[in-house]
């Protein structure tokens, strides 16, 4: 895959012992390689005059990652997070201002957990940082003494809207998904499209209604062990393809 289009991976930025790093987990990265067929190329969150967004004429496509830190409220007027929360500004400034660029642009756009809070709120929607609390809504989080394994086993069924790219992609009126966010959807954002529900009604996939490129943001993760699921390994082929046609239009 010599001429495999190039994917943009935005980094996490996180202390290790007393230095930053920016990083994005194997797992997405080996996703954009087996799944999407495509090159990862990973983005730092520098922030102050590293102007990241100045990268996405050179990509093909962008991949939202997952992360165990939280968007930070004040980008959604919600309530200050509890003490000791995990939060990453560097990131939440990065893709804030990615995600509209990139719409604008039809740049192939595929965003995963964190990614598709982060997505709602660019747009102007807010979260619920905890679901769990919420009445009417079922634990989403994973249990963190579980194997790795089992956190990112099956825990629920989501149904896929009618019409919508998730059955046209998958073929399927619904699927079994892993799952492992406390933050979730509280105000769905303006223009966007509902593409999956869990089975308490949550929020789990949507759409940019009128976008001209791929979208498509999910709230579990197709990412692990992409090739032994057919719905996820269904969602990378179809982003790959979206990254292998811009790349033809714009070569």
């Amino acid at each position: 895959m010599s001429d495999a289009p190039l994917v943009g991976v935005v980094a996490d930025r996180r202390l290790v012992g007393p230095h930053p790093f920016h990083m994005a987990g194997e797992k997405y990265l080996q996703a954009v390689w087996d799944g999407a067929g495509a090159r990862p190329v990973i983005l730092p969150s520098l922030g102050g005059d590293f102007a990241v967004v100045k990268l996405l004429d050179r990509l093909d496509g962008l991949l939202l990652t997952g992360s165990p830190s939280n968007v930070e409220p004040h980008h959604y007027d919600g309530p200050a997070s509890e003490p000791g929360t995990w939060h990453d500004p560097e990131r939440d400034l990065a893709v804030l201002g990615l995600i509209p660029s990139a719409l604008e642009r039809g740049l192939p756009l595929f965003a995963i957990c964190r990614g598709f809070q982060e997505m709602n709120v660019a747009l102007g929607g807010s979260l619920h940082q905890k679901i769990h609390a919420v009445d009417g809504f079922r634990n989403h989080k994973e249990n963190p003494e579980d194997p790795v394994a089992v956190q990112y086993g099956p825990a629920h069924t989501v149904t896929f809207e009618p019409g919508g790219l998730l059955r046209r992609i998958t073929g399927r009126e619904s699927a079994t998904v892993n799952s492992l966010h406390a933050q979730a959807v509280d105000r769905l954002a303006a223009g966007l499209e509902v593409e999956a529900r869990a089975d308490d009604g949550l929020v789990e996939a949507f759409t940019v209604n009128g976008a001209t490129g791929f979208n498509l943001s999910v709230q579990w993760h197709p990412e692990w062990r992409v090739t032994e699921n057919p719905v996820s390994l269904a969602l990378f082929r179809a982003f790959g393809e979206a990254c292998r046609v811009r790349q033809a239009h714009t070569g």
